[in-house]
């Protein structure tokens, strides 16, 4: 229980992280500076955690390695696509995550196959086309932006299975490993900027707050969830940030994001499909 509660949190505040970016770049903030000034907000929230927890440090190496993956890769990638084609639509697209973590499940950690994971692929796949074949989306979704969210997707799909395979048998506290993977992404992010020269300004570090604090805490649930519970529960109860993705975008950004019956049925039945697929596990 203690696992699909932090899987929860952690999804409606991931949901909440993907509107607070794009209310950052409709302010006239820069994605690639706000990719790295959240990552850096989400280290000042999970530092606290690690301080309590302690636990050894020896052998957090590997979730430094990890990191650079997600949110490294990841966040960039992710803040590009919000940009490209919005939260309600990134966060539909990056819901399809446990169709490709059950894969790399199945194939590397030896979970076991069942069912109801054929029927639960059948629903992602059908929300994931009824997104790609809307024909009225607002002119600022971009076809660009989808495929760099499916990318991101890919990305936090190897993330969770990297993590959960060193969960199993770890020493390092929770906190102090999601520490550890958004320090090694934080500087992954900044070499970036810094090969990019993008602009690193303040007006953006303030503005990506919101965002970074929640990205923290989101991931301070996703790692003490995975600690606890196997990939093929945590992953499809996170991608419920699809859901909240949409409605809170329905809510905050009404006016420009467009959240249609058809936006709306296909973040529906992504979320059942990945709900589905974790209830067979």
């Amino acid at each position: 229980m203690g696992a699909v509660l932090l899987a929860l949190a952690s999804a409606a505040l991931f949901g909440a992280m993907t509107v607070a970016i794009r209310v950052a770049l409709d302010r006239g903030a820069r994605a690639e500076g706000g990719a790295l000034f959240t990552v850096l907000t989400a280290l000042a929230v999970t530092l606290p955690f690690a301080a309590y927890e302690r636990g050894e440090l020896v052998d957090v190496w590997p979730f430094l390695l990890a990191g650079i993956l997600g949110p490294g890769l990841s966040q960039l990638l992710f803040t590009l696509a919000v940009r490209e084609a919005g939260p309600s639509r990134t966060s539909v697209v990056v819901g399809t995550a446990p169709l490709f973590s059950v894969a790399i499940a199945l194939v590397f950690l030896d979970e076991p196959l069942e069912a109801g994971l054929i029927a639960g692929a059948v629903l992602i796949v059908a929300g994931g086309l009824l997104l790609v074949g809307e024909r009225d989306r607002p002119e600022h979704v971009r076809v660009l932006g989808l495929a760099l969210a499916l990318a991101a997707t890919v990305v936090f799909a190897t993330r969770d299975n990297l993590i959960r395979w060193l969960a199993v048998d770890t020493d390092v506290a929770p906190g102090v490993a999601a520490a550890a993977t958004i320090a090694a992404g934080a500087a992954v992010i900044a070499l970036y900027a810094l090969a990019t020269r993008a602009p690193l300004r303040r007006v953006d570090a303030r503005a990506f707050l919101p965002a970074g604090a929640l990205f923290g805490l989101s991931y301070i649930c996703l790692f003490e969830a995975y600690y606890r519970g196997l990939v093929t529960v945590v992953s499809p109860l996170v991608a419920t940030e699809s859901l909240w993705g949409v409605l809170l975008s329905a809510v905050v950004l009404r006016r420009t994001e467009g959240v249609g019956a058809r936006l709306v049925a296909g973040a529906a039945l992504v979320v059942s499909g990945g709900i589905l697929i974790g209830s067979f596990r």
